[in-house]
């Protein structure tokens, strides 16, 4: 039995013990939600039906009453083992999992490896990945997003930064092809995504504004994109905060309200209130608080 399995049910079981999804909701501390996706999870795994549902409540079936007297037989048991568990969660140590968009990479990893200095207990895994990872599922402990607001039900959700874009060329692509200028594209060759499902507000730009044919160099990972861009394949965006760090870059066009960004924080309500998380989202936070448009 996997771990996701007991907690289905163990969610079960107080819903049966409560009598109502709220009542069970309140008794383990989750999100509505949870209990719901637990139970209807269960009872697809099962291929039962465990509570029938009416307007006072839930009340179990035949096999929801055999679940009740198996889950109680072992309820204290693991009551007792996440007493355990949560004793551990009052320390900053451990795996602690963030996951963000890979373009961040270089911003974030010396923000890590800080963190690791001041808590050396802690291993990092750092997931740079463009698929949301579930939080709900422990894939990820904090995670970093990018544009509108996440509204998962169970998250904790937390305005991080904005993040600026413009379109930046190597020195030796403007040795060979010049300066841009907006709206006079005829001459210049671009960079973008290969992913034609991108939301980001900049590769959409580009997109609707630049003819097909002078986006000559595309790239299935934002890392190879910025990597053309650096090679001399073209302009393409990058994000100004780095950028302009590059000795090797020139701005061809500056930022534009409507290429940025908003980053969020999100970091799942079960474990929002552990010491480790609480550590590092106000770490990242902090950090920052460092960065300026500029």
């Amino acid at each position: 039995m996997t771990v996701d399995t007991w907690d289905e049910i163990r969610t079960s079981f107080h819903v049966a013990k409560m009598g109502t999804v709220s009542g069970a909701a309140e008794a383990l501390g989750v999100h509505h939600a949870t209990v719901i996706r637990h139970v209807d999870a269960l009872e697809a795994r099962l291929g039962t039906k465990l509570f029938q549902r009416h307007a006072r409540g839930y009340t179990p079936t035949e096999a929801g009453m055999d679940l009740l007297q198996v889950a109680a037989a072992t309820d204290d048991q693991f009551t007792q083992l996440v007493g355990r568990i949560k004793g551990r969660g009052s320390d900053v140590t451990g795996e602690l999992i963030l996951t963000s968009l890979p373009v961040l990479s270089p911003r974030l990893t010396p923000i890590l490896v800080e963190f690791m200095e001041e808590h050396p207990d802690i291993r990092v895994r750092f997931m740079t990945d463009q698929r949301l990872f579930k939080l709900e599922y422990g894939e990820a402990h904090v995670a970093i997003r990018a544009g509108t607001k996440p509204d998962q039900p169970d998250n904790v959700v937390q305005m991080f930064t904005t993040e600026y874009m413009a379109l930046y060329a190597s020195r030796s692509y403007v040795d060979r092809h010049g300066l841009l200028e907006e709206g006079k594209w005829d001459g210049h060759r671009f960079v973008m995504t290969d992913d034609q499902t991108s939301r980001a507000p900049f590769f959409r730009w580009m997109t609707e504004t630049i003819p097909a044919d002078q986006i000559v160099f595309r790239a299935s990972q934002h890392r190879s994109v910025n990597d053309g861009v650096f090679a001399g394949a073209g302009i393409g965006f990058l994000p100004v905060r780095d950028a302009r760090l590059d000795q090797n870059l020139i701005e061809m066009l500056p930022t534009r309200e409507d290429w940025s960004s908003i980053l969020w924080l999100v970091t799942h309500v079960d474990l929002h209130r552990t010491a480790k998380v609480q550590t590092l989202v106000n770490f990242l936070k902090e950090k920052a608080q460092t960065w300026t448009r500029e």
